[in-house]
């Protein structure tokens, strides 16, 4: 993407900008990072033109960035604590209602025709791709801010989330018991990783595997399958 510099943009442009800036906190400097960022692939296969490359960015910088906030926050807290906590704040689910509420269904550029997707996380991965263009376009200390005020600070209750316990497999009961379907959690392995024991475990819906985890304990391994089970039956219309 080459990163040539218009003097000036159309009308639509215009608007974008005026509207990302509401929502970044700043004005966008090279916009079509940011054009891309909001352009899903249903409007274009073009891997240079659509978000999937700075979605993959955007996921890695969140990941590290909420990583370093936990461990300054709370340092005595062991590693399952904290893997915890991030994984309630860049769950698919979690950065998709952040994405909600910053308003970025307003500027998420997908086939409206497909209902499906506006049940999907099209909005989360448009925020993971949106931290990649705000890294290309004004660095990582501005990355940073944006993730500590903006997502942590203005969308997140961290001491609420702290004290809430997500029961990701309660409401996974409470879905198969409604469909009438026979579910079954299953150890699939354990093994040392690093020194440590790490747990695999399989969630079986009517005999047949849904998806799977990984966890330092039954109980973790078993809650992340869980819950990305319930991210499967949301993206896919299952509910």
């Amino acid at each position: 993407m080459s990163r040539n510099i218009f003097s000036s943009y159309s009308k639509e442009d215009k608007e974008l900008q005026k509207a990302l800036k509401n929502i970044l906190g700043y004005k966008p400097g090279y916009l079509p990072y940011y054009i891309s960022a909001i352009t899903h692939r249903s409007q274009t296969d073009n891997t240079s033109s659509n978000n999937e490359r700075l979605e993959f960015l955007g996921d890695a910088f969140i990941g590290s960035i909420v990583g370093e906030y936990l461990f300054k926050k709370y340092p005595s807290k062991d590693e399952g604590f904290l893997t915890e906590m991030r994984s309630k704040i860049v769950s698919r689910m979690s950065l998709n209602e952040i994405a909600l509420r910053m308003g970025l269904q307003k500027i998420v550029r997908f086939n409206k025709n497909d209902k499906m997707l506006r049940r999907s996380h099209i909005f989360g991965n448009a925020l993971e791709a949106l931290v990649g263009a705000i890294y290309l376009d004004a660095g990582f200390e501005k990355t940073r801010k944006f993730l500590l005020k903006q997502l942590i600070g203005n969308h997140i209750d961290i001491d609420e989330l702290e004290i809430t316990e997500k029961n990701f497999k309660n409401r996974l009961y409470t879905w198969a018991q409604r469909k009438g379907k026979q579910m079954e959690f299953v150890t699939l392995d354990e093994s040392i990783q690093a020194g440590r024991k790490v747990f695999q475990v399989a969630i079986e819906v009517d005999g047949e595997s849904f998806i799977t985890a990984t966890g330092y304990t039954k109980k973790e391994a078993g809650q992340m399958a869980a819950q990305k089970a319930l991210e499967k039956i949301e993206s896919e219309g299952l509910e």
